[in-house]
């Protein structure tokens, strides 16, 4: 299935993400509350992509695309009636294109306890670089994942 993802800038849209955000796992868990995931929409150098199909937004991805983690997934959530259609996949694709056309690396955080989330993140190529124990939390550990397609010092970024 094709999806078509755009980025938004639209307040309404970005509180809509965030209260599908808090409404879904991991950040249940994580007790990330509503203002916590508001702020996860907002920030220096922050991307955010949606895909929706009329006034439902189906999913969405949060890129930070400067600083020393340029590249890094901030955060992936798919509504809970498009799991498993291959979604989540996409837009981690997408992601990386965007990713991959500025730095030759990607990162992303994943709760150790979310395995199906982090079962597609392998299967998509991402290598486990550490554990952050308690990073969250107590008892609340993060994978620390990277994709790469070379080292910084080979990269030629994309021209447009």
């Amino acid at each position: 299935m094709k999806f078509n993802i755009e980025q938004t800038f639209d307040e309404e849209t970005l509180g809509r993400c965030a209260v599908m955000m808090n409404e879904s796992e991991p950040w249940i868990t994580l007790k990330r509350d509503l203002q916590g995931c508001q702020e996860a929409m907002r920030g220096n150098y922050k991307e955010v992509y949606v895909t929706s199909d009329k006034d439902r937004i189906l999913g969405f991805i949060v890129l930070q695309m400067e600083g020393v983690l340029k590249g890094y997934i901030q955060s992936i959530c798919v509504s809970p009636e498009m799991r498993g259609a291959g979604l989540g996949t996409e837009l981690i694709q997408f992601a990386e294109k965007r990713i991959f056309s500025v730095s030759p690396n990607a990162f992303m955080l994943c709760s150790t306890f979310n395995e199906k989330a982090a079962r597609l993140y392998f299967k998509l190529g991402y290598e486990k670089i550490g554990i952050f124990k308690n990073f969250v939390g107590e008892g609340l550990d993060e994978y620390f994942l990277r994709k790469t397609i070379g080292p910084i010092n080979n990269f030629k970024k994309a021209t447009n």
